[in-house]
């Protein structure tokens, strides 16, 4: 099972996130309008399930270019997720991508100099954008594969040049470990399953604990999958960076190309063509490929159930919690584990 995950959450238990009461038509634009813009009223509301993100019409004087010259995107950050600190790290990492001209979205400068306004009275933090436009693809050819892997190439050399203390660092303990334990605290994995999804999880992380050990972390995307990826005439440009971490390299990579059959394995070789082209790339970082995706299942999990509460995810999400749910989730987990001794990566 693989997921497009638009967000995750806070891997701390007790770090609640709360809704977004308050964010009325009328305080997103008045938080559009504070950056100095003039709003022509017109506002679309956009598909995203962890943040609340919405299409700005603004009033421009003159002849524009292009349509999306006339509007921005307006990203309100879920309270209680993400501190300041750590949203302007993620700004910060895409403001550099932006000046080594690599194509990903940066935040727009605000008034007061900087990327991330407030609400205050609400406690949320936003930011702009430009619209940029562009086509989803399911599929890439082996070209593409490999304009990727320079892609990537490029965005890894600059999130090498310095640190990001505040963002997560993607491991066991924190992607697993952590939410194993909010799992089994909250009573989310139904008693027929919780032995077993316990047992699997604690064992996965024995075992794969050193490999990640063993292995550089980096500011890298974090959620770079086909979905997150615009294609233009001019190739690809690279969007949502709100799960930024510091993490493997070989994360970017393998979320590119998830599936373990020929065409997935055609499309990494070729990947990793392209960003050798550019940039050494640990080739011994692949054997983190199943483990990283064995997380990723444990962490979408854990996402869904702390985001219970919010009125989206159970219409969503409609088997979560099911036994039906439960046991695909052990099946996928314990797939993951049996394909740990694979070296064909």
């Amino acid at each position: 099972m693989m997921v497009a995950v638009s967000g995750s959450s806070s891997l701390s238990p007790s770090a609640a996130t709360r809704f977004f009461h308050g964010l009325t038509p009328d305080r997103i634009l008045q938080a559009v309008e504070s950056t100095g813009l003039l709003c022509t009223g017109r506002c679309l509301a956009l598909n995203s399930m962890e943040n609340r993100v919405y299409d700005v019409e603004i009033e421009v004087e003159g002849a524009v270019s292009s349509p999306s010259e006339r509007f921005r995107i307006a990203k309100f950050y879920r309270p209680g997720r993400w501190t300041r600190d750590q949203i302007v790290a993620e700004h910060e990492f895409l403001l550099e991508l932006e000046q080594e001209e690599i194509p990903a979205v940066a935040p727009l400068i605000l008034a007061d100099g900087g990327t991330l306004g407030e609400l205050a009275d609400l406690g949320i933090y936003y930011s702009l954008f430009d619209r940029v436009g562009g086509r989803i693809r399911d599929e890439i050819d082996l070209d593409e594969a490999r304009q990727l892997g320079r892609l990537l190439a490029r965005m890894h050399m600059v999130g090498a040049r310095r640190r990001a203390s505040s963002r997560l660092v993607l491991g066991p303990a924190t992607y697993a470990r952590a939410n194993l334990e909010f799992l089994m605290q909250s009573d989310t994995v139904p008693h027929p399953y919780r032995d077993r999804y316990r047992a699997i999880v604690e064992a996965m992380c024995d075992r794969t604990t050193s490999w990640f050990e063993d292995t550089a972390n980096q500011r890298i995307h974090g959620d770079c999958h086909l979905g997150n990826v615009l294609w233009d005439r001019e190739g690809a440009m690279l969007v949502d960076f709100d799960d930024m971490v510091e993490g493997p390299c070989v994360q970017d990579v393998w979320l590119m190309t998830p599936g373990r059959d020929d065409y997935a394995r055609s499309r990494r070789d070729a990947m990793l063509e392209g960003y050798e082209q550019l940039r050494d790339f640990d080739r011994r970082s692949l054997r983190l490929v199943e483990p990283l995706r064995f997380l990723r299942l444990v962490h979408f999990s854990a996402w869904i159930a702390r985001r219970w509460e919010d009125a989206a995810f159970p219409r969503v999400f409609s088997e979560f919690g099911t036994a039906r749910y439960w046991g695909e989730q052990v099946e996928a987990l314990s797939e993951c584990m049996a394909s740990l001794d694979d070296d064909s990566y």
